[in-house]
């Protein structure tokens, strides 16, 4: 495509027509439709690539694809010789590049900053042959320019994000300008100043929290931090499994934001000393239903947050989804579909629990069974269970509510975690006289979950008569589609990752590469992988006051029992993940 003669020449539909034509990606009645749609279209409201992505046109380039504007803004890039940016807001300071230029002229010029430092400024535009603005910009930046070019519909979408969110902060601080963060364990006087901070419910501070939920449902967050600091609050998100930097806020911006979640999570506002736990129900932007568990901490610069972010689909999930293999859904249903015992979940925090237990709660809650559960909190309400909730300033603890459970004629009961001698002995109680009983704890691997109720003080004859069955769990990290390499793995791999696994043939491992649609991870999303230990009448005469878990782990393999290392080399040998996500995630605990 040709620079046109005269400068500031804003992109021509039929100039880019005429290029797609020529390059054979667009088919002549297609273009000649286009163009007529374009004499149609209001002057100036639509940028042509937007029109020209609306079309939805088969790109003869590239078979059962289309020509989506994404697409569109790259081949402009490679037309124009400039540098393509698909812009990642995870990637761009907000505070700093919104203080480069106004809303005003980034909206008139159709622009946005997406990075900024001592040698240059990165401006995104979607208009290649405009560039009367640089002067001015480089004149009042007294720094070069870099130009990109970036999709025209994120540029106009962002662009209002960031400004708005930049007025809000800007906004809440002018309205108090005297306000200092309290009740922090170390803070700097500053004398004169009086003790106001912004008020939770100002319109800016509503402002800021909207935008940080609707934010971190878009990026697709498992958990937003809200961390104070002595210069700046930070927010960070966790998008499969890794932290993010979101924003920084001044202190008493991020202690008004925290005041303002605390409000609506029906916490004690002014409660600032002691942790607590709070619940939100709100709507993603597609209008999804979401639930979020609140958790405040005391720190030395004030209160942090933290939010879980649960999605109600994962009651929808079914196990297929959840990363079970047709033998975990087979060993899975051999322990819930028993009338009565013990079934246990282990992992660490953040490894799927919730999701594997309240999926397999929904299965088992039919209209004939009584399901009860126990939760510290409630981790997502669901009509279909009564769930009660774990207060200990009222001495509703485990123990005791078990104890009012049983008087509720349940046939399944849900602990969220046994964690003392007192709940695991209401647990056995409810198994022994005829209850199905779920509950999680926190082991390393399945076998060790006999170990953990032993140093609870539970008698061996009670686990004997009790459990049924130990299921430990990880989350791997998935490949992403867009941008995994297969790579060849030797038997040296196989057998260092897994001693003495024959590796499967042929196996399509991959490696992770990194894309715009991982952020350059190489993963996208989380998938789970399981340990299920069966218990039989083998491995229960192993169980003993002085139970040998080593001698347990090896029966359970002989059994069946698929360790998670082994579980994860399946996941690798199907190139759903790598070599390194596996060892990292899975305990080093695999017995030949």
């Amino acid at each position: 495509m040709r620079n046109p003669l005269s400068h500031d020449q804003p992109l021509d539909l039929q100039q880019l027509v005429s290029t797609l034509l020529t390059q054979g990606r667009l088919r002549q009645t297609c273009a000649e439709q286009v163009l007529i749609t374009g004499r149609n279209a209001p002057c100036n409201l639509l940028h042509p690539l937007v029109l020209l992505a609306e079309q939805r046109l088969q790109d003869l380039s590239r078979p059962g694809k289309t020509l989506d504007l994404e697409t569109l803004t790259a081949w402009l890039a490679e037309q124009c010789q400039q540098p393509y940016l698909r812009i990642d807001p995870l990637k761009i300071d907000v505070a700093s590049v919104t203080g480069l230029m106004s809303f005003a002229f980034a909206q008139r010029h159709e622009i946005l900053a997406v990075a900024a430092n001592e040698q240059a400024v990165t401006i995104a535009s979607a208009q290649p042959w405009i560039s009367s603005w640089e002067a001015d910009l480089r004149q009042v930046l007294k720094r070069p320019i870099k130009r990109v070019i970036a999709n025209p519909q994120e540029i106009q979408r962002l662009s209002v994000e960031f400004f708005q969110l930049a007025k809000s902060v800007t906004g809440a601080v002018l309205n108090d300008q005297k306000g200092v963060q309290q009740h922090a364990l170390e803070q700097l006087l500053t004398l004169g100043t009086s003790n106001q901070e912004p008020d939770a419910d100002d319109a800016h501070i509503v402002n800021i929290v909207d935008w940080l939920l609707q934010y971190a449902f878009e990026q697709r967050a498992s958990d937003i931090h809200i961390e104070p600091r002595r210069e700046q609050g930070c927010v960070r998100l966790r998008i499969d499994g890794v932290l993010h930097n979101v924003y920084q806020f001044p202190p008493p911006v991020t202690t008004a934001i925290v005041s303002r979640l605390k409000s609506l999570g029906r916490m004690n506002v002014a409660e600032k000393r002691k942790p607590q736990d709070g619940r939100i129900k709100t709507q993603t932007p597609g209008g999804a239903e979401v639930e979020l568990r609140l958790g405040t901490l005391p720190t030395a610069f004030g209160e942090k947050m933290v939010m879980r972010v649960f999605d109600p689909q994962v009651l929808l999930k079914s196990f297929d989804q959840l990363g079970f293999t047709p033998e975990d859904m087979h060993r899975w249903q051999q322990m819930t579909t028993q009338p009565n015992g013990i079934i246990l979940l282990t992992g660490p925090t953040g490894s799927g629990k919730t999701s594997t237990l309240y999926a397999t709660l929904k299965q088992l809650a039919t209209p004939q069974i009584n399901l009860c559960t126990l939760e510290d909190p409630i981790e997502m309400i669901e009509p279909a269970f009564n769930q009660m909730q774990v207060q200990p300033g009222i001495d509703l603890t485990f123990a005791n509510g078990v104890r009012a459970l049983m008087r509720q004629d349940p046939d399944i009961i849900m602990l969220g975690e046994i964690r003392d001698l007192e709940t695991a002995e209401m647990a056995i109680q409810a198994a022994l006289t005829g209850h199905l009983v779920l509950s999680t704890l926190h082991t390393n691997d399945a076998p060790s979950a006999i170990n953990r109720l032993q140093e609870l003080g539970i008698a061996p004859y009670l686990i004997k008569a009790t459990l049924l069955g130990v299921m430990a769990q990880r989350l791997v990290r998935v490949l992403c589609p867009h941008c995994k390499t297969e790579q060849a793995l030797a038997r040296s791999d196989w057998q260092s990752f897994a001693p003495g696994w024959a590796e499967p043939s042929p196996a399509r491992a991959c490696r992770a590469v990194g894309c715009v649609e991982c952020r350059d991870t190489g993963y996208r999303g989380r998938t789970g992988v399981y340990e299920m230990m069966l218990m039989s009448p083998r491995l229960k005469a192993l169980i003993s006051s002085q139970t040998d878990v080593n001698a347990l782990y090896h029966m359970a393999c002989s059994e069946g029992m698929q360790p998670l290392r082994l579980a994860a080399a399946h996941k690798v040998a199907t190139g759903m993940t790598t070599l390194e996500e596996a060892l990292r995630v899975t305990p080093n605990s695999f017995v030949g």
